[in-house]
């Protein structure tokens, strides 16, 4: 890493280590669930109040889970896309905590990498 000088020919160090104010809590799901439309996907709220989201193909899933995924550690969101016979898939994995326009950034990117056959 490297720090500019000042004037007085000391380092910049201090100012790079700022303490800084990110960005915590869950934030609105609603950032997410908008970027699907009911002509392209599937929804379903079950009985635990969990949303799932499947593409009409099949080949995308998102799954939220408010009070965290059954059978795993703390996970609140899965992306996960299927893959080929030739190449394959993948999936992402956000805790319940983490802010919802993060997870909708990454949807939104995972989106735009589908193309139409």
């Amino acid at each position: 890493m490297t720090f500019a000088s000042t004037s007085s020919g000391f380092s910049t160090a201090v100012e790079s280590l700022k303490v800084r104010t990110w960005q915590l809590g869950p934030g609105q799901p609603t950032l997410v669930m908008d970027k699907f439309s009911a002509e392209d996907f599937h929804m379903v709220v079950d009985d635990r109040a969990d949303v799932h989201v499947n593409s009409k193909d099949g080949r995308f899933y998102l799954g939220w889970f408010p009070l965290g995924r059954p059978g795993g550690d703390g996970e609140g969101w899965k992306i996960a896309v299927t893959g080929t016979t030739k190449v394959p898939g993948y999936s992402i994995s956000f805790d319940a905590e983490t802010p919802a326009d993060i997870v909708a950034a990454t949807v939104t990117r995972v989106l735009e990498t589908a193309l139409p056959r």
